[in-house]
This record gives C-alpha cells, sequence and structure tokens, in this order.
C-alpha cells in the first residue's frame, strides 16, 4: 500500500467473532495517524520499551542522534527507582478436543468455564484442571461466559444466551438449563419473517451481568447493546452504540458503561437509575484510540483506570476523574507486536493476550507508570481469552502474585502462577510449550 494513501480502517476485520476463513490474518494494522506520520517524512521513533526482555539491548544510541531535532530524539529512558521482580510458573497445560478456546470464566479461583467453537462447555477443577462437567446445547461456537454462585450465563454464536443453574449435591455440582434469552414467543416478527427487537442480528461478542441491579448486558457485532432484566429476561433496552461492531463492554460500580468498537472508540454511557425513559442510557463522551479498532476492555474500578487494546498492539489507557463518567487519556502500554485481543486487570497487575501467541504481565506502579515485567510463551495460536484472579502463591513471604488462566486458538488452555515483589529484577520471559 502507497503510504501517502489513508487505509480504510473500518475495513479491519474483527477479532471477536469471525468464522475461520475470517481470522486467519492476525497481523499488526497500523493506525491512520502513523500513515500520516509517514507521509510527511517524518522520522518517528518508539520510546525505550521495557515491556520486552530484550529492551536493555535495543536502547537508542543518543550519540548518533544529535545531528537531528532535539523535538524528534525521544527521552532518555527512566529507571524505576524500585523495580519489580516477579517469578512466573505454568503449572497447567490441557490441550482440549473443541478447538479454538473462545472464552473462559473462574468462579472463586477453584472452578473454571471455557468455551470453544463447539457446542460444549467444559468445566474444570482448579488448580489441576481436572474436568469435572459439561454444558451442552444444539447451538456451537460459546463466545462469552459468565458465572455467579447460582447461575451460568453463556452466549453463543446463534445470537442467544443460555442460562444455566449450579446446584450443589455434596462435593458434587450440577447444572441445570433454566433458560434461553430471548425466548422463541418474545420475537417480534416484521412481514419479511425477520427477528427484530428482541434478538440480535449478527453474534454476541461480549456479556456482563449485574445481578445486583437484575440486568445483563449483552454487546453485539450488530453494532448495538442490549440490557435485559434477569427476573423475567425481556429486553428492556436496546443501544444503537457505535458505528461499527461492538467487541467488548465494561460496567462501573456506580453503573456507568463502557463499549469498545471496530470504529476505534470507547463510548461511555450514564445509566439513569430508576428512569422511565425509553433510552436509561445516556452516552457521556467518546474516547478515541489512536484510529486504531478497539477489541478488549477491562476496567481497574478501586483505581479508577479504564484499559482499552487495540489492534495495532498498543494498550491505551484512561484515568477517571471525581465526576461520573469523567475520564483523562494517561497513555498507552507498548511491546506486543500483534492486535490486543483480550485484558484483564487485578490489584496491581494488568494482563494482556494477543494474536502474536503471547501474554504479558505490567504493574503500575505508585506513581502511576507501567512496567512490563513477565512475558509468557508457549500458545501457538492467538491469545484470545484470559482471566487473573488471587491465588496461592509460589514460596513463603509477603510477596503480591496471582493465578492467571489462558485459554488460546491453538485448543490450549494453561494455568499460570505469578509472584511478585519489590527486589531488584529482570523482566521474565517463560516459555511453557505444551
Amino acid at each position: 500500500m502507497d503510504l501517502t494513501e489513508e487505509p480504510a480502517f473500518l475495513n479491519v476485520p474483527s477479532l471477536a467473532i469471525r468464522e475461520k476463513h475470517d481470522i486467519i490474518n492476525l497481523q499488526r494494522s497500523i493506525s491512520l495517524t502513523e500513515y500520516s506520520a509517514a507521509s510527511e517524512g517524518a522520522i518517528s521513533f518508539l520510546p525505550p520499551c521495557y515491556s520486552s526482555p530484550c529492551s536493555p539491548l535495543r536502547l537508542f544510541n543518543y550519540s548518533q542522534l544529535s545531528d537531528l531535532d532535539p523535538s524528534l530524539v525521544p527521552p532518555p529512558p527512566k529507571h524505576d527507582k524500585s523495580p519489580t521482580a516477579v517469578t512466573c510458573q505454568c503449572t497447567a497445560s490441557v490441550l482440549t478436543k473443541d478447538g479454538q478456546i473462545l472464552c473462559i470464566a473462574v468462579l472463586n479461583g477453584v472452578m473454571a468455564y471455557t468455551g470453544s467453537d463447539s457446542n460444549v462447555i467444559r468445566v474444570w477443577k482448579l488448580p489441576e484442571f481436572k474436568e469435572v462437567g459439561q454444558l451442552k446445547s444444539k447451538a456451537k461456537m460459546v463466545v462469552a461466559i459468565h458465572v455467579s454462585d447460582d447461575r451460568v450465563f453463556a452466549a453463543y454464536g446463534d445470537c442467544k444466551i443460555r442460562v444455566w443453574s449450579r446446584r450443589h449435591c455434596g462435593d458434587v455440582t450440577r447444572h441445570v438449563r433454566l433458560a434461553t434469552i430471548p425466548k422463541s414467543r418474545s420475537y417480534v416478527r416484521s412481514f419479511s419473517g425477520n427477528d427484530k427487537w428482541m434478538k440480535h442480528m449478527n453474534p454476541i461478542s461480549s456479556l456482563h451481568i449485574s445481578a445486583s441491579d437484575d440486568i445483563i448486558y449483552s454487546a453485539s457485532l450488530d453494532k448495538t447493546v442490549k440490557v435485559w432484566r434477569i427476573s423475567d429476561l425481556k429486553c428492556t433496552e436496546t443501544i444503537q452504540a457505535h458505528s461499527a461492531p461492538i467487541n467488548a463492554i465494561a460496567v462501573a460500580d456506580n453503573g456507568v458503561l463502557y463499549t469498545a468498537s471496530d470504529d476505534a472508540t470507547v463510548k461511555v454511557w450514564h445509566r439513569n437509575f430508576g428512569s422511565e425513559n425509553s433510552s436509561p442510557h445516556a452516552l457521556i463522551v467518546t474516547l478515541h484510540a489512536n484510529s486504531s479498532p478497539v477489541k478488549t476492555l477491562t476496567l481497574n474500578d478501586k483505581a479508577g483506570i479504564l484499559y482499552g487494546g487495540c489492534t495495532d498492539g498498543c494498550i491505551h489507557y484512561w484515568l477517571k476523574g471525581w465526576f461520573s463518567g469523567q475520564l483523562q487519556y494517561g497513555g498507552m502500554l507498548q511491546g506486543h507486536t500483534h492486535a490486543i485481543l483480550c485484558l484483564t486487570s487485578f490489584g496491581k497487575f494488568v494482563v494482556s493476550g494477543s494474536a502474536d501467541s503471547t501474554v504479558r504481565i505490567w504493574v503500575r506502579q505508585q506513581d502511576g507508570e507501567h512496567n512490563c515485567v513477565a512475558l509468557l510463551k508457549g500458545h501457538r495460536g492467538p491469545i484470545r481469552s484470559l482471566v487473573a484472579f488471587a491465588g496461592r502463591v509460589m514460596g513463603d513471604g509477603d510477596e503480591d502474585g496471582c493465578v492467571v488462566c489462558t485459554g488460546s486458538m491453538d485448543g490450549v488452555v494453561k494455568l499460570w502462577q505469578v509472584k511478585c515483589s519489590s527486589k531488584q529484577g529482570l523482566i521474565w520471559e517463560l516459555d511453557a510449550s505444551y
């Protein structure tokens, strides 16, 4: 492509839900701003990347840049006064029989649910990753799972949500199908025979359950977000949210809704609690992600930070202000070479999975800076889903740590233990090939 031509970034295929032949090419896409800079003949530099274990060997030679315009030379790297030492270990690796792993949910750190492009949701006991159950349906392609103490919600490629009840019989947990959302009799039929209003017109890409508010949020490639009432499983609102497929949603404790889309934006919606208006969700602000489609979101509500992973391999983040919906751009995390497909945040950790088949673990320092402290390798396909949660870490002492569960399009699920301390240490690169 001629660098003087601006690419149509809206044509970048969504990696949320696509047929197999549509997700073969997972190369990093270049944002519009990068093209425009190249077309002007500008010399562009990436900042020294501490998110790679080889970064000390790739620092700029400033003596060779003395003749350049000082504004074009990147500043010397900042050295963290209290670098973080991280120890990682892959404790389990399972090759499933279902093909691509599309979603993972973990309950209380002891039970994991994995969805794939088959019609089976597998239930695993942690940490040994022993299969203890299956949830089957006629529909295939499980694209999103949410698990609570008494229910399991799963979104499928047929644009429907299925609900199971979790029932305990001693040490055994049984799952009983409760309902399918929407119900067939709830469809609104047009003269053409198409299902409207109640059903998504394209596959669901993301789910969020707010049991305390009796709400299910479902985002779809049909560019809408639907709001469902848990008590009667009825659709109460359809939000025409974006001009391109929606890939991810996140909901804050105060009810603020965040939606990420292929139109390279994140939109923030305020919910009017108790409102009887036809559109109780109102758009507050639109956040732009450097002209790159946003594939995944994660919200650290306690720290007040929203992270968005994009197809250009960057993670953009915004800081919440004092007022609801007020957000300030904080910066971006660079290191991945392909699209970011999944993100999660836990405490001071941010974990990212990419189409480059690697997982990066970032630690947020007290000054707000983020350092990549570990690079996890071992998967042979794009990392489509991951979960991080508190768990028993290796060794004794006061180190912080977490457990990371990753699922890939290679059909493998891996469990990693991560231990973090404030001792002098290097960035870990762990290769745990199955």
